[in-house]
């Protein structure tokens, strides 16, 4: 028997033997993977080992029980089971420090390198990023930054050999997919970028918005190579308007002529861009920068005092510029993306030339009708530099408006660069009105509105797109006399939707909304008590928080004002007016204003003025109303309050002429009367 169990305990022995062979022939591969799950298995044996040492576990060998401080830790003999494990465990202790040591040294490393790639000295950068990953060749990222460093340099091989290692590291790592995207299309791979895309939205489909965004930009230029190809055996093959072109491309790169000579072959050239090969060519023969790093083009381009003839060139440009663009999206983002476009393209629509800006204007609706024009105009262009303009021309407003009026919610992070720009114009008192009393604004609001809320569980840009909506109404609503009775039913509606939101910045704007529209539209208020609003604007104000109080008091104060339902169902809500009161002595004067204005709608409730006799209301309010604020509604609704709290309960009025209050009441009965 004894020997059967020596036979076993032996065969055990020669098992671990093989086992710890394999295990160290696998950390010396120069396979990174198979060096990595060695790893892994190393350090997993090690945790094992300390987690024993740490519950002070026993080792049985032999059927003899060996404590730990018996074995034995000086002159082992690796020949025995007992002794073999304690050099491997000693071994892997070792391992699993100097990769933390490394660990530590791979991310300094990978920092200085960030560091160049920032100041851009890329090749500085791929040497920090190759020295950490000779301390630490399994970390996944400093791969896929040196791909990135790699394209910079325009080294596109060596970039998807990087994000092949970064894939060995992690077969699911998105990055090192859109850097070999990046890559491929680089090279002109076009089917393997699309591929190195697609992966991405099978490892997150959440990404569906920015993968959609990446191939388009590969069908883009996979479009233009394919049109410039057709331009090029066009051109060889001796088409006649294709040489001309070409030609007069040439005509025009000659330098300091007289500005006639450059606008008469504009002219003559933006009579050839009738098809896109002639376009093609424009672009492929750099038409672009011809024109815009001309001296003398330059020069009346930003004179400011235009004669006939600078007027001319300015207009020729821009006729051409709307030509070479019409329907070629490569010509328009070359356009776009000139280093002087951004304050080029604004600079012509401020322009106090009439037809200068007519043409300018007439160009960037023609940016404008595409998604991918969209894109770029956002993109590139300030168009808040010429707020002032706008103040006084409508048609360029309503070319920002028309941009949300018929958004492709494929691309939400466009949309939301574009209601942040109205947002900001919306700033300004007269592009405010001139916003609020533009229906088509309100209506691509309401658009919009709906888009996100349909999608808002999709993606967080969805989300982001409608905060932003809501804080542009915000603004337009600040324009009351603007708000018509039926837009303030159809504003008030879906924001009263949104108030089941999750979102709390959400939540909070359509009550910020809802706060400024209710009062244009009796019916609104009432649509708003029925569907429970009163019973949220409580939970608001319990909730705390000074936005949310203040959107919500004055809700509650404009529904109280206008509906007797609405007072019914705020005394029904809150028994003795405990909130309300304890609104009364906030900080805030808006918020204690419409507090007494909602307590003196509510006390008119048969029984509810009787409930407070018990509290020190009458002091509170004539405190307030004879009170030195800055918000003089807080006087004017805590004297209202006053005087309908003795109308309804006459005891009220002896607690007044004991507290010397009705001389302070008299001074504001002026205001009662207009009430």
């Amino acid at each position: 028997m004894a020997k059967e169990e020596e036979e076993r305990d032996l065969e055990k022995f020669l098992k671990n033997v093989d086992e710890i062979s394999t295990l160290v022939q696998r950390l010396n591969s120069d396979d990174l993977s198979v060096c990595e799950r060695a790893m892994d298995e190393a350090e997993k044996r090690l945790q094992l080992l300390e987690d024993q040492e740490e519950d002070e576990c026993r080792t049985t060998l032999n059927k003899t029980v060996i404590s730990p401080p018996q074995v034995p830790t000086k002159n082992m003999d690796d020949t025995t089971p007992d002794g073999f494990m304690e050099v491997l465990e000693k071994d892997a202790r070792e391992r699993a420090k100097r990769r933390k040591e490394n660990k530590s040294l791979a991310n300094a490393l990978k920092e200085k390198g960030n560091e160049a790639f920032l100041k851009g000295d890329y090749r500085m950068a791929v040497e920090h990023y190759s020295e950490g990953l000779g301390k630490l060749k399994d970390m996944k990222v400093l791969y896929t930054n040196r791909a990135q460093a790699y394209i910079k340099l325009e080294d596109y091989e060596k970039a998807l050999v990087d994000c092949d290692w970064a894939l060995k590291c992690d077969e699911n790592f998105t990055k090192a997919y859109f850097h070999m995207g990046k890559a491929h299309l680089a090279l002109k791979n076009y089917d393997m970028s699309r591929q190195c895309y697609q992966k991405i939205l099978e490892i997150n489909p959440k990404l569906q918005t920015q993968v959609n965004d990446l191939l388009n930009k590969v069908d883009q230029q996979e479009k233009a190579e394919s049109q410039e190809k057709l331009a090029l055996q066009e051109l060889e093959s001796g088409k006649e308007s294709a040489v001309t072109t070409k030609n007069l491309l040439q005509a025009l790169s000659k330098p300091d002529q007289i500005p006639l000579f450059y606008t008469g072959g504009m002219q003559l050239l933006t009579g050839l861009m009738k098809d896109c090969t002639e376009q093609t060519l424009f672009r492929t023969h750099n038409g672009f920068s011809i024109i815009n790093d001309n001296a003398v083009i330059k020069r009346c381009f930003v004179t400011e005092g235009k004669g006939e003839i600078e007027e001319a060139l300015c207009v020729a440009v821009l006729k051409l510029w709307q030509a070479v663009c019409n329907g070629n999206e490569e010509n328009q983002r070359l356009l776009l993306t000139h280093s002087d476009m951004d304050v080029l393209l604004p600079f012509f629509l401020t322009s106090k030339v009439p037809s200068i800006q007519q043409y300018s204007l007439s160009l960037l609706l023609l940016l404008c009708q595409t998604q991918n024009g969209r894109i770029l105009v956002l993109n590139h262009v300030d168009l808040t530099r010429f707020k002032t303009w706008v103040q006084t021309n409508l048609c360029a407003l309503l070319t920002l408006i028309r941009i949300l009026k018929n958004p492709e919610i494929a691309y939400p992070s466009t949309l939301h660069q574009c209601i942040a720009i109205l947002g900001n114009l919306s700033t300004d008192a007269v592009i405010r009105k001139q916003m609020s009393d533009c229906g088509e604004c309100w209506d691509a609001c309401l658009g919009l509105m709906v888009k996100c809320e349909e999608n808002e569980n999709k993606n967080e840009l969805f989300q982001e797109n409608l905060y932003a909506t809501l804080g542009l109404m915000m603004n337009l609503s600040l324009e009351s006399l603007s708000i018509t009775e039926v837009l303030a039913e159809e504003v008030s509606r879906r924001c009263v939707c949104l108030l089941n939101s999750e979102d709390g910045g959400i939540l909070t704007r359509a009550a910020g909304v809802l706060s400024r529209v209710l009062s244009a539209s009796v019916r609104a208020v009432e649509e708003t008590v029925k569907a429970g609003v009163m019973k949220k604007m409580i939970k608001f104000l319990k909730a705390g928080g000074q936005t949310a109080s203040r959107y919500a008091i004055k809700i509650l104060a404009v529904c109280t004002n206008i509906y007797y339902e609405a007072r019914e169902e705020v005394t029904r809500l809150d028994k003795r007016f405990s909130l309300l009161v304890k609104l009364l002595e906030a900080e805030d004067e808006i918020i204690v204003g419409n507090a007494a204005l909602c307590i003196g709608n509510c006390v008119e409730v048969p029984g509810a003025a009787s409930s407070l006799l018990k509290s020190d209301i009458v002091k509170i309010l004539l405190k307030l109303a004879g009170g030195d604020v800055k918000e003089g509604s807080v006087q004017l609704n805590a004297g209202i309050a006053l005087g309908k709290l003795c109308t309804a309960e006459p005891r009220y009025t002896l607690q007044l002429e004991e507290l010397h209050g009705v001389e302070i009441l008299n001074s504001t009965m002026k205001y009662i009367k207009n009430t």
